[in-house]
Formats: structure tokens, C-alpha cells, sequence
């Protein structure tokens, strides 16, 4: 779905979203980079977004949402370009919010990162939603499901309403912004490009364009 419509479908039936697949707009310029077309591969940015990652390193961000089956599709897709990507990139996932019923899910991140639990829970969350049918949108779901997890349930509240937690969420949907996400999953490349969700072909034209970064 774009994200006007994943918008509505969230705040109109309360059901899950089934996924934001972005559809990339074609622009008037035909230009390529390695074999890939600006348009309908990627998007080149007209205004540059400034990354957190060290000088002279690549920033590959990918926007997702727990609720977006197509991002449950394409985590194992991501982690494993992660394991092989290029050396001097620097990739990191980044929560959506097209609203803020995306916000818990956004905070549900952010504290198990801040929890170190991202390695054991976060494939969980994802199978939850979407195998078990279990509806993690709201806080006390959330906390109701993380407390079966054997997660302490003080410690999770406490991070999970903190200002650090709102920080990153609130960072989180100004990249969305700036890098101007329609839908998920979706790649963010270099501060330069956007790349949208078509599975294994995603990472290809990030591979593509880390090159092209690398070229100055």
C-alpha cells in the first residue's frame, strides 16, 4: 500500500496493515547507475539528508513496520546483505510512524534496543503480528505479550515511556520525512537515495548505489 492509503486502513478498520509497498513515482530524468534506473529503481534525493554514520563511512538505513507483512518478508532478506555488506557501511533499521497509531510499535523498538533484546525478541515481534495473529498496537499489548517473553516489566515501562525512547522515535519520523518514505520496506542509502521494498532486488540497487557514493 502507499502510505496515504496504509494511513486510512490503519485508522479506519483498526486491523493490521498488510504492508506500505512502495510504488516508486518515475521522474523525467532517465539517468542510471550501475544498470539501474533513477525512477523506477531509486530515487535520487534533491535535497541530501545528513547521517549519524562516522566520515568516510556509508549510512544504509531501512525503514520497516512491525505491522507491514512485506517487511516481515524482507527482514531475512536485509540481515543477510547486513552480513555481507560492503566494508564501511554502516546499516541500521529505522520504525515508521505514517501516524500515530505506528507509535508504540516505534517505542516497542527503540526499548528493546535500549534493552539489548533486539537479537533474541525482534524476529519475534515480527512473527507474533503476523503468524500468531496477536494485535502488539497498543502499549498494554505490547507490555502483556513482552512480560510472557520473560522481559522485566517495570524496566520495559520505565524505557519505554522515557525521553530517550521518544527522542528516537521523534528522529525517527523526521528521517521517514526527510527521506521521503511512501512506504515499507524501504531503503535509505547514503543520505543521497531511496529504494523501495522488492525483496532481494532491494539490496542489489543499494549495492549499486554504495558504489556510486564511494565514487565522491
Amino acid at each position: 500500500m502507499q502510505r496515504r492509503e496504509f494511513h486510512r486502513h490503519v485508522l479506519s478498520t483498526g486491523a493490521l496493515a498488510l504492508g506500505a509497498s512502495a510504488a516508486l513515482v518515475p521522474g523525467w530524468a532517465q539517468a542510471s547507475i550501475g544498470g539501474f534506473k533513477e525512477g523506477s529503481d531509486y530515487i535520487k534525493l534533491g535535497r541530501p539528508v545528513p547521517a549519524d554514520a562516522p566520515a568516510g563511512q556509508v549510512e544504509v538505513l531501512e525503514f520497516f513496520a512491525y505491522s507491514c507483512i512485506h517487511c516481515f518478508n524482507f527482514e531475512p532478506v536485509f540481515e543477510d546483505w547486513k552480513k555481507k555488506a560492503p566494508a564501511g557501511v554502516v546499516a541500521r533499521r529505522v520504525p515508521v510512524a505514517f501516524s500515530e497509531a505506528f507509535v508504540p510499535m516505534q517505542r516497542l523498538y527503540y526499548t528493546l534496543e535500549a534493552m539489548d533484546q533486539l537479537d533474541g525478541l525482534h524476529q519475534k515481534v515480527f512473527r507474533a503480528i503476523h503468524v500468531d495473529k496477536q494485535r502488539l498496537m497498543t502499549e498494554s499489548a505490547i507490555t502483556d505479550w513482552i512480560v510472557k517473553q520473560g522481559v522485566d516489566k517495570k524496566k520495559f515501562s520505565d524505557l519505554f515511556n522515557s525521553f530517550s525512547v521518544t527522542g528516537k522515535a521523534r528522529r525517527a519520523v523526521q528521517l521517514q520525512d526527510a527521506y521521503q518514505i511512501e512506504g515499507t520496506p524501504a531503503l535509505g542509502v547514503g543520505g543521497r537515495f531511496t529504494v523501495a521494498g522488492q525483496g532481494p532486488r532491494t539490496v542489489q540497487v543499494a549495492n549499486a548505489l554504495i558504489a556510486e557514493i564511494r565514487k565522491g
